[in-house]
């Protein structure tokens, strides 16, 4: 019956095989390569030699979970990015910082949840970029001590 019931409410198969799923990608330090994961789809994961492999991987791993799961007519996970992820956020801040970033967005002509959203938004966005220039290094086969690892690691926190 649980089947049936799922089966009633799945959408067609195309459906699910044209959401985009987040992926994950770490590099294999023990056997070299790549490993990426669809945290979505528990237990979706695959390895590869490069970047380009592994991408290719996790593409069919994601169609043959999906197609699966599909089969058996068990519920198929939405996509985390097509969740509404969206939320009141409510911190305590000093109110010298307080006062600051409201004058910083006054300056700017914003309010102040406006001003602190782009400030976010602006340092994940060169986090991110950071983050992808280390893979970018890793795939070349550039490697570092772990002191200089650390070394890197503070010029991002900048």
């Amino acid at each position: 019956m649980k089947n049936e019931q799922a089966q009633a409410e799945l959408k067609s198969l195309d459906y699910y095989l044209n959401l985009n799923y987040p992926i994950t990608l770490y590099p294999d330090v023990e056997e070299g390569g790549y490993v990426a994961e669809i945290k979505d789809l528990p237990g979706c994961l695959t390895q590869g030699e490069t970047l380009e492999e592994t991408i290719d991987n996790i593409a069919e791993a994601r169609e043959l979970w999906i197609e699966t799961i599909y089969e058996k007519g068990d519920e198929i996970p939405l996509p985390s990015t097509e969740i509404n992820d969206s939320f009141d956020l409510q911190i305590r801040i000093p109110k010298a910082l307080h006062r600051s970033l409201s004058a910083l967005a006054q300056r700017e002509g914003v309010s102040l949840n406006e001003y602190i959203l782009s400030v976010l938004d602006e340092v994940s966005d060169k986090f991110l970029y950071k983050i992808n220039q280390g893979l970018k290094q890793v795939e070349a086969g550039n490697t570092m001590s772990h002191e200089e690892a650390k070394k890197q690691m503070k010029t991002w926190q900048e």
